[in-house]
């Protein structure tokens, strides 16, 4: 019997060039400042930033097979995108069309033209799409079916659609399988709804005898659409990570150069212990996320355990760096004007995007054949 290899938790040399890349990008847009000042301008995703990150540095084909137009990638370079999207709160649809959408596709049969070209199109970044699920459903957890008919004519609702709004083509889960649908189709309403995280809206879907173009049948349209949010699970915890991070390099920032009693703040025993014990909390989600990330770029029979358990940790350190960020910069942390509200929204949404952490720890524990207290 062959032993697996461990997972590789380290960053690669090609990592590391891909995070300076994204990360001088996001720096040069403005960082928080600006997704904060793009929240207010009410778009979907800011086009300019989307195209240099998309289409000029091709990070929107990193899961895409170099002989379908993509970079020929794995989930581990697109987890440190997500990362560096984290830290800067960018609005952006990578989630939503470079991951969920494209693996979607990728689990159709990409030697079909009606395949072939939409992902062709997601991975050069001259198209946006996205999933038509709710934002929360979890991996393993099949959507409802509110979409019936065929590629003579969809209809249905679906609600809570994250990157809807925006996209030029939707992926639709039907009872009858899968579908694209381009937004402009007669018979398609993306209405968007108010979002608690202003940087990621969503959107309702109302098909009325939309037109579509079949893209797989019911049992191949479930596997590829489990795939999508297994994949997606897995690398938002990258995105939870390096939201997690900025909040605690931008708290440790603000409390060594907040003085009161002629001290820093930062130097008061009870706030170096909260810190310190939030940077044991983001060790773990690192190794977490990098675990799910490696997990998934090579395919591990542990992927699904990987996700979950990443899951299960990184939504609430994520969340609970965002409040001691927002808490602990006292009154001006409480303002519009300082970006610490982008970041709690954001890790509450994504807190609950696909499967919320105690979905995740009862999936982990049928797994591994843990069952839960009963009575």
């Amino acid at each position: 019997m062959t032993t697996p290899a461990p997972p590789d938790l380290l960053y690669s040399e090609t990592e590391d060039d891909l995070r300076a890349a994204v990360r001088s990008l996001l720096t040069d847009r403005g960082g928080p400042s600006a997704a904060l000042a793009e929240a207010e301008r009410a778009r979907p995703y800011d086009p300019d930033l989307w195209r240099s990150l998309a289409t000029g540095m091709g990070t929107a084909g990193l899961l895409v097979p170099e002989r379908l137009g993509g970079q020929g990638a794995t989930a581990r370079e697109a987890a440190v995108v997500l990362e560096e999207l984290g830290r800067s709160v960018a609005a952006v649809p990578y989630l939503t069309s470079a991951v969920l959408a494209v693996r979607t596709l990728l689990g159709c049969d990409t030697a079909r033209p009606e395949v072939a070209g939409p992902l062709a199109a997601l991975a050069d970044g001259s198209r946006v799409g996205a999933l038509a699920v709710p934002l929360p459903t979890a991996p393993g957890g099949a959507p409802p079916a509110t979409v019936g008919g065929g590629a003579a004519g969809l209809s249905g609702e679906i609600t809570s659609v994250a990157g809807a709004a925006g996209a030029d083509v939707l992926l639709v889960p039907a009872d009858s399988g899968l579908y694209a649908v381009d937004t402009t189709a007669p018979g398609v309403t993306v209405t968007p709804v108010t979002p608690l995280d202003l940087t990621r809206p969503l959107a309702r879907i109302t098909l009325t005898g939309a037109t579509a173009t079949p893209l797989a049948e019911p049992a191949r349209a479930r596997d590829a659409v489990a795939d999508a949010l297994l994949t997606g699970a897995g690398l938002l915890a990258s995105e939870q990570l390096g939201l997690a991070e900025w909040c605690l390099a931008e708290t440790v920032r603000y409390t060594g150069g907040r003085h009161q009693f002629g001290r820093p703040v930062g130097s008061f025993q009870a706030l170096k212990h909260r810190l310190a014990a939030l940077w044991l909390d983001i060790v773990s989600a690192r190794a977490t996320a990098r675990n799910a990330a490696d997990a998934l770029a090579t395919g591990s029979p542990d992927t699904a355990v990987a996700v979950a358990v990443a899951q299960a940790h990184c939504g609430e350190v994520a969340v609970r760096a965002a409040q001691e960020c927002l808490q602990l910069h006292g009154g001006i942390g409480m303002t519009w004007e300082h970006p610490a509200h982008l970041y709690l929204k954001r890790a509450k949404s994504d807190q609950i995007a696909l499967g919320t952490p105690g979905r995740h720890r009862e999936a982990l524990a049928r797994w591994v054949n843990l069952p839960g207290p009963v009575g």
